[in-house]
């Protein structure tokens, strides 16, 4: 059964930083890629970003291109998204999936966790 256990997240104010971890378990996580997606209230969910299975190749939404840095720990099953300069817009409830390779903005399947609230005021 894959499970995915996002985490870090948090009320910041603006121009601050967080750094969420997405663990993952039930799948081998080495051979996957790997992305973030958040989803703002009354809105529908949206790529964030995404990286390759062997960490070759980063995948960014035009919004949190030179703010958000996503990266992985395959000995550790965990994905991660440091999130800097952080902007009210950003608030929303983050998510881990696993998407099509390379570093698409596409999940590959339907397997999500509860995700990490994000909250950045002004």
């Amino acid at each position: 059964q894959v499970q995915l256990v996002e985490s870090g997240g948090g009320l910041v104010q603006a121009g601050g930083s967080l750094r969420l971890s997405c663990t993952v378990s039930g799948r081998t996580f080495s051979r996957y890629a790997w992305g973030w997606f958040r989803q703002a209230p009354g809105k529908e969910r949206e790529f964030v970003a995404a990286i390759s299975w062997n960490d070759e190749h980063t995948n960014y939404a035009d919004f949190v291109k030179g703010r958000f840095t996503i990266s992985r720990d395959n000995a550790k099953s965990t994905v991660y998204l440091q999130m800097n300069g952080l902007k009210p817009e950003d608030t929303a409830v983050y998510y881990c999936a696993t998407v099509i390779p390379p570093v698409s903005d596409q999940t590959l399947d339907d397997y999500w966790g509860q995700g990490t609230q994000v909250t950045v005021s002004s």
